[in-house]
């Protein structure tokens, strides 16, 4: 039986949606060779700037193989999200690689896929309460400690102390990336108790400008007396900077703001000591894996998971432990730039430091 979520989607979403236009213009390989391996892309959102890495080192993988890709991208909507699956799953997907825009209610999807033979291997977010195949993805909890981690240092370094007002910016509502990078955020700040979280607040669609407005009113409700931010990506640190550069507190000197995802804008303010720290979620490792995993499941669609990735961990999602390959992160700090996001080859040092 399809899910109940699933039908509720269909019912109160797609003919509002004017998708048959919107999917044939964003499936251009849909008419690919048939007798090629065709694997499913799909990205929950364009809005951060790393996405367009990840789809290009995705697609290049995959096409080295000598199979296609047919790619698209949500926009944050849970139903463009539906819709998109069962277009690829028309269009005969072998492997469907999944972002999910809602990790709650995309269990569904999968269900989809998986009534059509088509397994699914999750990416970067792991979804809640599915029967996923396989998961590709960072340490979501490693890259909060790292944040808050560098936070106290900072605090040692600048006040001479651990002390002090913290706010807590967090992606989307329920989403499971948001909530594992803020439990390793949390985990940290709960050890010492001269921190004050002042604010825990979610922000739909991981917006930039409503976290520009929490900031603010934050910076209000307690007379500009907050001491760090840490955010769970680069777009919602970018907001808080905009809200303290207002008010002449955006520098390292006087406010600590920790970002994920090391967009280019935020390195390079990370480079002007406008913002404290960045955490690099290397992106080759991450597409290329899902790729990798993708044609070999597309290849051997008989072969046990197990035996196609290798070395995994089994993480439980509420519904089945998932085997699970986990990639690294890595802290960006002014003085850490040119070992970091320079030498692997993420960004130049001219597009950095604009020389």
């Amino acid at each position: 039986m399809v899910p109940s979520i699933l039908a509720t989607l269909r019912t109160i979403g797609l003919s509002a949606l004017g998708l048959a236009g919107l999917l044939s213009a964003s499936l251009p390989t849909a008419a690919a060779a048939q007798d090629n391996v065709k694997i499913g892309f799909l990205l929950k959102t364009m809005q951060e700037a790393r996405y367009q890495t990840d789809k290009s080192l995705f697609t290049a993988r995959v096409e080295s193989q000598g199979a296609d890709v047919i790619f698209d991208s949500s926009g944050n909507d849970p139903l463009r999200q539906l819709q998109q699956v069962e277009e690829m799953l028309d269009v005969g997907v072998d492997v469907l690689v999944l972002q999910p825009v809602n990790t709650a209610t995309a269990g569904a999807l999968v269900d989809l896929a998986h009534d059509q033979g088509v397994k699914v291997v999750g990416y970067d977010s792991m979804l809640q309460g599915g029967p996923l195949d396989v998961m590709v993805m960072q340490d979501s909890w490693a890259v909060g400690q790292l944040q808050a981690e560098a936070m106290v240092e900072w605090m040692n370094n600048t006040r001479g102390e651990v002390n002090g007002r913290v706010a807590l910016i967090r992606g989307q509502p329920g989403d499971a990336n948001a909530d594992a990078l803020s439990s390793g955020i949390l985990e940290v700040v709960e050890k010492y108790p001269g921190l004050e979280l002042v604010a825990d607040r979610s922000h739909v669609d991981w917006s930039s400008e409503l976290a520009r407005d929490t900031a603010e009113n934050l910076l209000v409700e307690y007379d500009n007396d907050i001491d760090a931010f840490i955010a769970n990506n680069s777009g919602l640190a970018f907001g808080v900077l905009a809200a303290l550069s207002d008010e002449g507190l955006a520098s390292i000197d006087q406010v600590f703001v920790a970002g994920s995802d090391a967009d280019l804008r935020n390195v390079r303010m990370v480079a002007n000591d406008v913002q404290a720290l960045e955490i690099w979620k290397q992106i080759k490792p991450l597409a290329y894996q899902a790729a990798d995993i993708a044609v070999q499941i597309a290849k051997s669609p008989n072969a046990e998971i197990a035996d196609l990735i290798g070395e995994h961990t089994l993480i439980d999602n509420g519904f089945a432990e998932i085997p699970t390959i986990i990639t690294p992160v890595v802290a960006v700090t002014k003085g850490t730039i040119d070992d970091t996001v320079v030498q692997g080859g993420f960004y130049t040092s001219e597009q950095i430091y604009q020389n």
